[in-house]
This record gives structure tokens, sequence and C-alpha cells, in this order.
């Protein structure tokens, strides 16, 4: 048979021209496909869609309007997904960032009587400072220079403080006045739930079964609709509406006021330190993190368009603040698509097309408890701490900078402290060495920035 009596088809032995999605995201270059990476997006989306309702249930408090933030967080998480989609092309979801929204609400709105419009101004002010480092490069410099231990140690800090949150959040692990925190009861349905999702989803992951993660999270969804909390309610709540058609955000779109900032630098500017240091590394955490666990780092240990990354965070929390919300930032659940196969900038297009859809029905998706979500980032937080068996723990030069990296983010509860620590005593050790000069400038550099942070937040306690 000839090769022409196969019609349209490309000749035998010859790969078939790719299509323009696969050339725009390099779908082939990093081995996966659309469908896998719109599964991912799917993951992503299920594992961070709670943001719709947490975010503004915590930024009501500071007196704006509960439905227009509700809005304002989905256009965020648009804006910020397509963009990162688009000119990173790394499967990163941004939406606005759980930790920044409480400092806005409790400590700025609350806490010092700073006007929300002023803390809004604030925080796009912020926005600014991240693009002006994006675009020097700093923040790559940053990300590329960081030793491997640190890189690991903060992977591993961001996996281990994953697997805490989720459990915390399921109920799993609760407050203990005696021994601080201990396991949640096993006579309560919920805790039972949540322990037969952690010992039957990495059954799933490690079968490779297609979608497992969020196969995962929706059968313990379907589940908990028939699983009684203590009160008597199910776990799983019927949604109050299955459609609820959007509105523009009118009562917080653009309403900054500078003005106030301005004429209150010296009592804002710790806080504006603080939404800088906490944006700057966060974000470098994630993004570390997230290339790490999809094997996108190069060689080098730089990472692809990091400047476009950065770039595309910074633009998001000055547009975030626009529109209504706190800062918005590149969200580490992105690291659950990753291991459900996202590779590319498709899966946060994705994410952002569930968020538009949100935009309709985003009542039915803010039933998805906890204890639906908490196995599958579990996985993921044990999945990230793999980068550990790259690291000589026999040197404590490298063990005693990731150890405190991961084991003061989850005890304190801040990924900042963690990798404050942990730096710091990288430094140490490395000066009680004689080994000066193997200290990089950026390594320095994050040292004064850690010291200047703690020193700013122990006059904020």
């Amino acid at each position: 048979m000839s090769n022409a009596s196969l019609g349209a088809g490309a000749p035998i032995g010859e790969a078939r021209p790719k299509g323009a999605l696969d050339r725009f995201f390099k779908l082939s270059e990093r081995g996966s496909s659309v469908p896998q990476e719109a599964i991912a997006g799917l993951t992503t989306f299920a594992a961070m869609a709670y943001i719709i309702a947490v975010n503004p249930a915590i930024m009501s408090q500071a007196g704006m309007d509960r439905g227009d933030l509700v809005i304002a967080t989905a256009l965020a998480a648009i804006f910020g997904s397509v963009m990162m989609g688009l000119t990173a092309n790394l499967p990163l979801a941004v939406a606005p960032a759980m930790g920044s929204n409480v400092v806005f609400t409790f400590i700025l709105v609350k806490g010092m009587g700073v006007p929300w419009q002023g803390a809004l101004a604030m925080v796009c002010f912020t926005g600014v400072v991240f693009l002006l480092l994006s675009l020097t490069k700093l923040r790559e410099k940053v990300a590329k220079d960081v030793p491997e231990v640190l890189k690991v140690g903060i992977s591993a800090a961001v996996g281990a403080y994953i697997v805490f949150i989720a459990l915390r959040g399921a109920g799993f692990v609760v407050a203990n006045p005696g021994t601080f925190i201990a396991m949640g009861s096993l006579r309560e349905p919920a805790v039972l739930l949540t322990l037969a999702g952690i010992l039957v989803t990495p059954m799933l992951v490690a079968r490779q079964v297609p979608g497992a993660l969020i196969l995962s999270i929706a059968v313990l969804t379907v589940i908990g609709c028939f699983v009684p909390l203590p009160n008597g309610t199910a776990i799983t709540k019927a949604p109050s509406a299955f459609l609820a058609l959007p509105h523009w955000p009118s009562n917080t779109f653009g309403q900054l006021d500078f003005s106030y900032m301005f004429q209150n630098f010296i009592v804002v500017l710790p806080i504006l330190f603080y939404f800088v240091c906490a944006e700057f590394f966060s974000t470098l955490a994630t993004v570390i993190g997230v290339t790490g666990a999809a094997n996108l780092r190069r060689p080098d240990g730089s990472i692809p368009n990091a400047t476009a990354a950065f770039s595309t965070d910074a633009t998001a929390t000055i547009v975030g603040p626009i529109l209504g919300t706190s800062v918005v930032t590149a969200y580490i659940e992105s690291v659950t698509g990753v291991q459900a196969g996202g590779r590319t900038g498709l899966t946060s297009i994705t994410v952002a097309a569930l968020f538009f859809l949100a935009l309709f029905v985003w009542p039915v998706f803010t039933v998805i408890p906890p204890q639906a979500t908490a196995p599958a980032l579990v996985v993921v937080g044990v999945l990230m701490l793999q980068g550990l068996t790259r690291i000589d723990l026999g040197q404590l030069t490298n063990a005693v900078p990731v150890a405190l990296t991961l084991l003061l983010t989850v005890l304190t509860n801040n990924l900042i402290n963690g990798m404050a620590i942990g730096t710091l005593s990288y430094i140490l050790l490395f000066l009680a060495l004689g080994r000066a000069r193997e200290i990089s400038g950026v390594v320095w550099g994050l040292g004064v920035v850690f010291i200047a942070y703690i020193a700013v937040m122990t006059r904020l306690s």
C-alpha cells in the first residue's frame, strides 16, 4: 500500500504535525497532552475552590460587601491564572492569597484602624514594588542562586505544611491543651471519612488511576452528603443555589485611597514591609516547589520563564485591589495539578476557565468539604518531601537548615518563619566552619532581609 492511499495522513515514519495548542504550550516537549492538562486544571481548581467562599468571608469583616468580594475573588483568579498560562507557560494557578487577607482584615483594618480603601491602596502599592523587582530580574536571580539545600528545605517545608493544614482543616488534627496538637476522635464520622480518604487516595495514585486526586475529592464529597456532624447536619451541605448570576463589583471596584497611605506612610510602613516580604518569599517558595515537583527546573537550578511568573503575580497584585481584593499570588495547591500531570500553562488556563464558570455556579463549588480535599493534599505534601533524597543529611550544614525550615514552618504555622531561621542557620554554620566565601551574595542578602523581617514582626506582635 502506498503512502498516498493513507489519504491525508502523514507518511509512515514521520511525526504528525503538532496542533496550535501543542506548539504554543509545548505540550509534547513536556510530555503532556490537552486531556492531561485539563485533568490537572480540574484537580488544582478542586483543591483551591474554597477561596471563592473563604476570601469574602474574611475580608467582609473589614466592612466590604461580601457579594462583591465573591465576584472580585473569581475575577482576580481568572486574570492571574490566564496571564500565568499565556506568559509564563507554567502550571501555576493564581488567586487571592490566604494569610494576606487575614493581615488585611484583622491587623490593618480592625487592628490599626486603616480604612479598607486605604488598605487596598497599600496592597496595590506593594504590587508595583513586586513588579519592579520582577522586571529587574532580581527575583529570578534569587530563585537561581539560592543553594539547593535551601530550595529542598523550602519545598519539603511546603509539603509538610500542606499536610498539616489539610489535616487541621479536616479536623483530623486538633488543638490539645496538654500536647498542643492531637489526633481528632475516631468516634467522629468526619474524622473517619478523612482517615478513609488518607488510606485510599494514595492507593489510587500508586495504581496510576487517571485523575486519581479529583476522583478522590469528588467521591468523598458525595459520601459527605450522608455523613453527619455532631450538630446533626451533613458534612457536605447542599448549596444555597445552583445558579448565581454574576454582577460587577461596583462597591469594591476602584475604591483605592492612596491619599491615606501617603499621609500615614510611617505608620503603615511596617505592614508594607510585611506584604513585600510575605509575597516575595511565599511566591518564591511556591514557584520553587511547584516547578520542582513538575521537574521543570533546568540543570543549573534556574526556573523557565521565572521573570514572567514573578511579573504575573506582581501584576495580579496590582489588579486584585482595583477589583476589591487583597494580595493575589501563585497557589501552592497548584502542586495537586502537577501531580495529576500538569506541566504547562494550559493547566492554569483550565483553572481560569473553571473560575469563570464559578461566577455563575460558585455555590456548588463551595460545598466541597475539607474532609474531601485533605487526602489529596496529604498525597501532594508527601510527594513534595521526595526532594530530601537529593540532600546528604549526614552533613550538619545540610540537615540543620532543612530541618529548621520544615519544622518551624509547621510548628509556627508560617512559611516565612521557617525560611528565615533555616537561612540564618545556613549562614551561621558556614561562618562557624570558616567557609564564608561559599555563601553567595543572594544568601547574604536574604539573611539581611530576614533579620529585618523578624525585627518588624517582633514589633508588630
